[in-house]
Order: structure tokens, then sequence, then C-alpha cells
């Protein structure tokens, strides 16, 4: 899966959107700084997400929305459009 799939499957599973989990995250004290384990840990005590989806609200919360451009334009299921991640929701593309 992709980066963005991975944030649009954590909307789809809360009804929230990445950068509202995101900022909930910020509301716990939840930073750039937090170990992944604790961060993963809240996201499945309080949201039930897994791992794969926690991964990719943690890399977003450590280094912002921006990705590498390894899969962008590849044909491969990790493909993305962008290097710039959405965050903004499903229903705003």
């Amino acid at each position: 899966m992709s980066f963005q799939a991975y944030l649009d499957g954590a909307e789809k599973k809360t009804g929230k959107t990445p950068a509202e989990l995101l900022q909930a995250a910020q509301d716990q004290g939840y930073d750039g700084t937090t170990k992944a384990g604790v961060f993963l840990e809240w996201l499945k005590t309080d949201y039930d997400l897994g791992r794969g989806h926690g991964m990719a609200l943690y890399h977003v919360l450590k280094n912002g929305a921006q990705i590498s451009a390894k899969h962008v334009g590849t044909t491969g299921s990790h493909r993305d459009d962008s290097t710039t991640l959405r965050l903004d929701g499903i229903a705003n593309r």
C-alpha cells in the first residue's frame, strides 16, 4: 500500500481525517520526539488502528507531510501520486 492509502485507510476506519488524528495526538502531548511504540499504543487504544496505519501517521507526526519521491510515478503497489501527503481528508479531493 502507498503512504496515502494508509492515511486514507486510517480515515475510513476512524472517521477522522489524518489532520484531525494528528491534532488529537498533539492535544495529547505527542510530537516528533515521541517514541513510535508509545504513539502506536495510543492509536491502538483510542482508535483501534494497527501498526501500518499507525506508522504512516507517525511518519507525518515526526517528519511532516513530505515523503520520498522514490515511489512517485511508479506502477508498483507502493505508488504515490505526490511527494506531499494529503492530510485534509478524502472528501476534499
